[in-house]
């Protein structure tokens, strides 16, 4: 008979004929070696130093404990090509994945929630609009890899401080609903006197189409009657963006 580890050493030795038994003692010896290399060199050369299958091993460590986590590493970027990718994908994609699972997916969900927080805090901290690289480093890790477009709104208090950023509407690949008077509402609920329209475009191309342009003048034309300033609208495609600012369309 066996039992885990769940009340520490000394109290599971001191069971009479039981032997105790730890998930990692449970994983092959081999697995142990290659686990205790990577943290090492985690630990001594950085993060930056793993490349993008050996990171994925590490967060699947956690999650998967007495599983070889190296060929669904390996998976994991051969279906999504990068570790971003991977971490970003939908639920339903990642339950395709072999030996990944729920645990795997729910890590996968964590270290992306993680990185989004960090750089929302990034674009929290000072006034968004001295810090425009942040805010495209942010708006490209929240919309670059999505498969259906997503319209959202920057909140900005006087200062041009960020007060919410909150998703307003998921379409489809090529469309989303976007209704000015809610837009406005949700401004004044939040007190803000400036807002940031964003959303991506799935297909990679961050071009407006004539549905853009006409939703901007819109949105524009609704919040100059209420006080509030619409500083710009980006559209967030793959790896490229573009400003109706800096194109002279507000």
């Amino acid at each position: 008979m066996a039992i885990r580890k769940t009340k520490g050493l000394a109290e599971a030795s001191a069971l009479p004929g039981l032997e105790l038994v730890t998930d990692m003692a449970e994983a092959p010896p081999g697995h142990l070696g290659h686990r205790a290399r990577m943290r090492e060199k985690l630990l001594r050369a950085g993060p930056d130093a793993l490349l993008d299958h050996e990171l994925l091993e590490m967060v699947l460590f956690l999650a998967l404990p007495r599983r070889d986590t190296k060929p669904i590493a390996r998976a994991l970027l051969g279906r999504f090509g990068s570790f971003a990718g991977a971490i970003s994908a939908p639920v339903q994609e990642l339950g395709q994945i072999e030996g990944l699972g729920e645990a795997g997916i729910a890590a996968l969900r964590c270290i992306q929630a993680a990185a989004l927080r960090l750089a929302r805090e990034e674009v929290r901290d000072s006034p968004v609009l001295n810090n425009w690289e942040k805010l495209l480093a942010y708006l490209n890790a929240v919309l670059a890899r999505e498969r259906i477009e997503q319209f959202r709104i920057l909140f900005l208090d006087a200062k041009n401080r960020l007060i919410a950023d909150e998703a307003q509407a998921k379409g489809t690949v090529n469309h989303t609903p976007v209704y000015p008077r809610e837009v406005v509402r949700r401004a004044l609920e939040l007190q803000a006197t400036a807002l940031i329209l964003v959303h991506n475009h799935p297909s990679g191309d961050p071009s407006p189409s004539r549905a853009d342009v006409d939703m901007t003048r819109e949105i524009g034309q609704a919040a100059t009657m209420l006080g509030i300033v619409l500083h710009d609208h980006l559209i967030i495609g793959n790896g490229r963006h573009y400003s109706f600012r800096r194109e002279g369309h507000l």
